[in-house]
């Protein structure tokens, strides 16, 4: 008797603890809500106070995701990082202070602060260098190396360069009202990319052909339009479309056509080790794809000499 005397006693216990929990979680819901009124700071203050209360089982994580959006999808990234690091005792770790609580440069859409710029990114890149030194075993210290880390990530940050550029800045107005209808070309235009796979060099030769509808393109604005998409991570095959794609956004042509023939390092450095060998991509829009003819006549064009 005296031992079923003591469970029962237990099970009181428990049961009203389980009761001051779900009081408590319900006041707070109240008077988050109550709170909305206040200014942004205020809310952000009340969010990351309820963050920090949020208990380290199932109904507290519900009612932190609750409270930050239903369900996450419109979290800030300090909130998501807040609840994704919280360890396996409960204990809190603290990512309030990165920054990027409303940031489109973590895709929020709601930015209070710029994104870096690509310099900006230079020190932490070249750390990422000298780790990768160090593990290849080399000394970073050695004087071959000092710089190599800077120097490396200087390079980096050139060769995907197109990730700041855009088709509106780079075509500048060079859009231009002509009478013209036929077929215009431009081949042989150097290519220099990186494969995404590998981080390794492609490069090669694209040729565009396009047939205006009372529009023409500056013949420069082509080649940066390669520049714009080739200086990024890449597959050939995507570059190809990218670029067939930007030339019917400037000038709306009755059809575009664009090949690429690429040499990739990652087949010839690595792999299978074929020097000679090379890619070919092509996209064709509009009358190239749908004529023959006039699909016809722009590979006899960019295949003459």
């Amino acid at each position: 008797m005296k031992q079923l005397s003591e469970l029962n006693k237990q099970q009181n216990v428990h049961a009203n603890t389980v009761q001051h929990q779900r009081q408590n979680e319900q006041l707070s819901q109240r008077h988050y809500v109550e709170d909305l009124g206040g200014n942004g700071e205020q809310k952000q203050q009340q969010k990351q106070q309820l963050m920090q209360w949020a208990p380290p089982n199932k109904n507290g994580l519900k009612l932190a995701l609750t409270l930050n959006g239903g369900g996450g999808g419109n979290m800030s990234c300090s909130s998501k990082n807040s609840i994704s690091n919280n360890n396996m005792n409960g204990n809190k770790v603290d990512n309030s202070e990165n920054g990027h609580e409303n940031c489109t440069f973590h895709h929020d859409l709601e930015l209070d602060h710029k994104p870096p710029t690509r310099e900006a990114l230079l020190p932490e890149l070249s750390r990422s260098y000298r780790l990768l030194l160090s593990g290849l075993g080399e000394n970073p210290d050695r004087q071959g190396l000092l710089k190599t880390p800077e120097r490396a990530a200087k390079a980096m940050l050139f060769f995907t360069k197109g990730y700041d550029q855009n088709l509106e800045d780079v075509l500048n107005g060079a859009v231009f009202d002509e009478d013209h209808d036929e077929m215009v070309v431009v081949k042989d235009i150097e290519m220099f990319s990186m494969c995404e796979h590998h981080m390794v060099p492609f490069y090669g030769k694209v040729s565009i052909g396009y047939l205006p509808c009372n529009k023409i393109l500056g013949l420069s604005k082509l080649a940066r339009i390669v520049e714009i998409f080739s200086r990024r991570l890449q597959v050939q095959e995507r570059l190809t479309k990218q670029i067939a794609v930007a030339v019917t956004q400037a000038v709306q042509p009755a059809g575009v056509a664009v090949i690429i023939e690429g040499v990739h390092m990652c087949m010839v450095m690595r792999g299978v080790q074929k020097i000679n060998s090379k890619t070919v991509t092509s996209t064709m829009l509009g009358v190239f794809r749908d004529d023959p003819k006039t699909r016809e006549e722009f590979l006899n064009l960019v295949t003459s000499k």
